[in-house]
């Protein structure tokens, strides 16, 4: 049995486009409600990046932050009207890895359609539910704290010294959560929170200490959370790699479209551990999930991040909306999907 289902697509950047699709009924169908834009969806939105990645990529429903409501589920797991999170990342064959590292996943929003349109179709283990009293708009970047989350995890298993001092760069969404867990999961350790704008690192009240990177003297660290990104990378790195102790971790989230150049001298003499994060897993959800669960006023926080709440009835709104986005630069702005 198939339902017909629009997708809302950005053809070109900067231009959406309605176009009809039909779904199988099968797995599980979601109606999104809630969901968030993330810096990647506005590099297609904005053409910034390569051309021909665009080219490569696009048309392509962009988001991959997002929350609904079960419509169908031809397993029975779970009923209609079942708020869930959407995992965006679709494990593809068998792999030695974890799936958000395999080149066999596909993820939404980036190669494939991502979460604008009216239906959702996804396999059961590509959803999980949510309490019905969590708070929505923050529930709808569950899909980013899974990120912050599985590295966090990664980093307790490799980690060898100390964690008294934990020092998180960057003053923008991604370091507000990592910093935010890193505190809730090491309620033992001095977490540290090294930024660039006075008027961000002010949010951070749960964090033990705030720095601007250029008023940084006497500090150590015994671990490291790069959440910079871009060409900005390269200085955050360079101040880690200074402040850090030997035998310490450097765990680098941040994204960039270019080679970073690493003092790969002090990484050999400090005996450094560098790691990758990129995205999450099923687990990683589950794990954010019980963490909201039973720590409620992690949402009182996260709540400092909305921006925008940005109603969507049409592509006009879609499109206002990314444009508020782009303006605010900080916080996250949250789609009430109301397609």
């Amino acid at each position: 049995m198939e339902m017909i289902n629009i997708v809302y697509r950005l053809q070109r950047p900067k231009f959406f486009e309605e176009a009809i699709d039909e779904i199988e009924l099968e797995g599980v169908v979601v109606r999104p409600t809630h969901l968030s834009i993330c810096q990647a969806d506005q590099r297609y939105y904005q053409g910034s990046r390569p051309a021909e990645i665009l080219d490569k990529k696009l048309p392509m429903a962009l988001i991959h932050e997002g929350i609904g409501e079960v419509v169908f589920d031809d397993s029975g797991e779970f009923k209609a009207g079942d708020k869930v999170v959407m995992i965006p990342n679709t494990p593809c064959g068998d792999d030695v890895c974890r799936a958000n590292y395999s080149y066999n996943s596909k993820f939404r929003g980036s190669g494939f359609d991502g979460f604008t349109s009216d239906l959702i179709c996804l396999p059961q283990d590509r959803v999980v539910k949510i309490p019905d009293e969590f708070n929505l708009n923050v529930s709808a970047f569950i899909e980013l704290i899974s990120v912050a989350y599985q590295g966090i995890s990664k980093f307790s298993e490799i980690a060898i010294t100390p964690k008294d001092c934990l020092g998180v760069w960057g003053d923008g969404n991604l370091g507000f959560i990592t910093a935010l867990l890193l505190k809730e999961l090491f309620p033992d350790s001095k977490v540290i929170v090294f930024g660039k704008h006075q008027d961000n690192l002010e949010l951070f009240s749960f964090a033990d200490e705030t720095y601007r990177i250029h008023d940084v003297k006497g500090i150590a660290i015994d671990h490291a959370f790069e959440c910079v990104g871009s060409s900005a990378s390269q200085t955050a790195i360079d101040q880690i790699i200074d402040l850090i102790n030997p035998q310490g971790t450097i765990n680098l989230f941040g994204v960039s479209e270019y080679p970073i150049p690493i003092n790969t001298r002090m990484v050999l003499e400090k005996g450094l551990a560098i790691q990758g994060n990129s995205r999450s897993e099923r687990e990683d959800f589950i794990g954010v999930v019980e963490t909201l669960k039973g720590n409620p006023q992690l949402f009182e926080y996260l709540e400092k991040l909305i921006t925008n709440i940005c109603e969507i009835t049409s592509l006009d709104d879609l499109k206002e909306a990314f444009d508020r986005d782009y303006i605010s630069k900080f916080g996250k702005t949250i789609l009430k999907w109301n397609k």
